[in-house]
């Protein structure tokens, strides 16, 4: 816990420094001595210089899942540090590759998996706590059960194994100093092993009783907000990558709308459908198309949406009294490391265009399961586009998923890409009824702009 704790407040500062020499030129009619040189090597790239050329999304997102399986236990802020890629290369080692510090595809893949199952497993998500406005993630299934006062918020497992405290009070003249003295020394008994006290926060850690503890704690003008989190040491395994998410996600003071709760989906979402048969079937992405006043397909009209793939992302849609479809063929597809992705780019991506475009992709093997990593994401609107092989045939369906990080509650994580095989898509629409029995191999011309308005 000790080097959990020492990571929130690391700082990462590189700087380089270039020298160049000039010879002056010689002068009219003299003869040039020759100059000895010295070949000029390139730098290599190391593994921070890679993870620093990545989006700040992409570098949260890897972050948060080295945490979550365990690897790093630095504060997630999207900064790259030594922290961050010894984490990188203890992952690679666990899984017998080479350790490198910087994941292929494959192995981003994996790690996004590994991270997303932890997620799940303890019922990841992010909530506000009503009284004060905090901001904080909470592993729901490991503590259920939920209570509150004028004094703060308690979650708990059910035999107490495990229990989050989120304390709010008002104080005069509060310092972080007074902070940390007063936790170190309430409730009696408390073993402080770890202190940091920083002017805008103090973190402690120990044991108390024979529960482990960690308490974040900071105040804004007289308003004191402090996070307690006191776990067995059985659960420690369980529990420890927790703690990293919950100290990176806790925002005590959350400004503007971020105080309401997270942030609403969007008024107006685009994506990607693919015309499927001649009566007007359309498949595309459920999440695109969940929660809407209105599902348009652009050129066509409105749609309905009439069944719905939860476990797998896919959603049908059907227009009527549609002419001149020419639905897609998904017959005989099967995927492949490399594919071409086509759909229709986000307006804001194409100037308020609606082309059809394609671009290149890697599928990798993602856990023992069918779910493929698609490497790299396309753009905003390309959910739901249609990816095929080498060959030209239909390989399956790109989705896009942003990524739940464990950081902070305001941050814009990157989006991750994922492949609904060919045998999925069929299966789903064989279970609804559809007779998927197009002919065409222009999967341009099978693209449609899906549009859903919210209120």
């Amino acid at each position: 816990m000790r080097s959990l704790l020492t990571a929130t407040l690391m700082l990462v500062a590189t700087g380089t420094a270039v020298q160049a020499q000039t010879t002056p030129p010689p002068t009219a009619g003299a003869k040039a001595k020759p100059v000895a040189t010295t070949p000029v090597r390139p730098a290599l790239q190391t593994p921070a210089d890679t993870a620093n050329a990545m989006a700040q999304g992409e570098r949260l997102a890897l972050q948060s899942d080295l945490a979550w399986v365990g690897q790093y236990n630095g504060a997630i802020t999207g900064d790259v540090s030594e922290r961050m890629v010894t984490a990188i290369k203890d992952f690679q080692k666990e899984r017998g590759g080479k350790p490198t510090g910087v994941l292929n595809p494959q192995e981003r893949g994996e790690l996004a998996d590994t991270a997303k199952r932890r997620q799940e497993n303890v019922g990841w998500k992010i909530v506000t706590d009503a009284g004060s406005g905090v901001r904080l993630g909470i592993p729901a299934k490991l503590v259920p059960q939920q209570s509150s006062d004028a004094n703060g918020a308690k979650w708990s497992s059910p035999s107490g194994t495990i229990q989050i405290l989120l304390a709010r009070r008002k104080e005069a003249n509060p310092t972080t100093a007074k902070l940390a003295e007063r936790e170190k020394k309430e409730p009696a008994g408390r073993s402080v092993d770890y202190t940091v006290v920083k002017p805008d926060f103090f973190v402690l850690s120990g044991l108390q009783g024979l529960k482990k503890f960690y308490v974040r704690g900071t105040f804004r003008d007289d308003q004191v907000r402090i996070l307690t989190i006191l776990y067995d040491q059985a659960t420690e395994n369980t529990v420890e990558p927790v703690v990293i998410a919950m100290s990176s996600a806790f925002n005590p003071f959350p400004a503007g709308a971020q105080i309401a709760g997270p942030p609403p989906r969007k008024t107006v979402d685009y994506g990607t459908g693919i015309v499927v048969s001649e009566d007007g079937a359309i498949i595309a992405d459920r999440e695109i198309t969940d929660g809407c006043l209105a599902i348009t397909i652009a050129g066509y009209g409105n749609a309905d949406r009439t069944a719905e793939d939860k476990d797998h992302g896919l959603a049908l849609l059907r227009i009527y009294g549609a002419r001149g479809l020419k639905p897609l063929d998904i017959v005989n597809g099967t995927a492949k490391s490399t594919l071409e992705l086509t759909g229709i780019a986000d307006p804001q991506n194409q100037g308020g265009g609606a082309a059809v475009s394609s671009v290149k992709s890697s599928a990798t093997q993602v856990g023992s399961g069918s779910d493929l990593a698609l490497s790299p994401a396309p753009a905003l609107g390309f959910s739901g586009a249609a990816a095929r092989d080498d060959d030209g045939k239909f390989a399956g369906i790109a989705l896009l998923k942003p990524v739940v990080i464990a950081g902070p509650s305001n941050a814009t994580p990157a989006s991750q890409a994922s492949l609904v095989p060919a045998d999925t898509v069929r299966d789903f629409l064989k279970a609804n009824g559809v007779n998927a029995t197009g002919t065409s191999t222009d999967a341009k011309a099978a693209m449609v702009r899906v549009i859903c308005v919210r209120k």
